[in-house]
């Protein structure tokens, strides 16, 4: 099972998202050029905070164990879950590798302790995990190269001005992911924050 823990943006964020998005040229430009720049699904929109990939079926039971525990401690000591929002843009990579993002604002070092838990309770427990530094993002579309740098770069400026509205961070969500020409993601289990 190729396996992912993830918070969710509330649907009214994803929605206001979507919105700015249809704005953009990767959108727009795109469509009216006949290119696919592999927009991101609304319902698939979330923040990872740990890509585990494939685990044997039989240790699922571990990674739900290490991702309770985690939580719980998050939970320890807080009031309410962390309040965040969608805004700013960026872009990762080049050429074919392309992907533009929209960044997460608010009480985001929240994001970053509950990053960490996760990743030392998978590392205790030996379960895998990836080991790249921990980027809060959310990712809007894969235009790589199928489209010109500057529209590209256009629409990560543009993206610099947008404010999402305010949400709490209330769920962590462990995710399968099924591969192919249209991905879909499985929600396993999930633990209040």
């Amino acid at each position: 099972m190729r396996l992912f823990v993830a918070v969710y943006p509330r649907p009214e964020s994803v929605d206001h998202l979507v919105a700015q998005v249809a704005r953009l040229r990767v959108t727009a430009a795109a469509a009216a050029a006949g290119i696919n720049v592999r927009l991101a699904e609304p319902a698939h929109l979330h923040v990872t905070l740990a890509f585990l990939g494939d685990v044997e079926a039989a240790r699922l039971v571990e990674v739900e164990s290490a991702l309770g525990l985690a939580a719980e401690r998050f939970r320890d000591g807080r009031d309410a879950s962390p309040r965040l929002s969608l805004g700013g843009g960026g872009r990762f990579g080049q050429g074919r590798s392309t992907v533009l993002w929209v960044d997460l604002r608010g009480e985001v070092e929240a994001l970053h302790v509950l990053a960490g838990l996760i990743r030392s309770r998978l590392s205790h427990g030996r379960l895998p995990c990836d080991d790249r530094p921990f980027r809060p993002h959310l990712t809007v579309a894969r235009p790589g190269d199928r489209m010109d740098p500057a529209d590209v770069e256009a629409d990560r400026a543009s993206l610099d001005g947008y404010e999402g509205p305010s949400w709490p961070a209330s769920e962590l969500v462990l995710m399968r992911s099924h591969l192919g020409g249209r991905p879909r993601y499985e929600r396993i289990a999930a633990w209040s924050l």
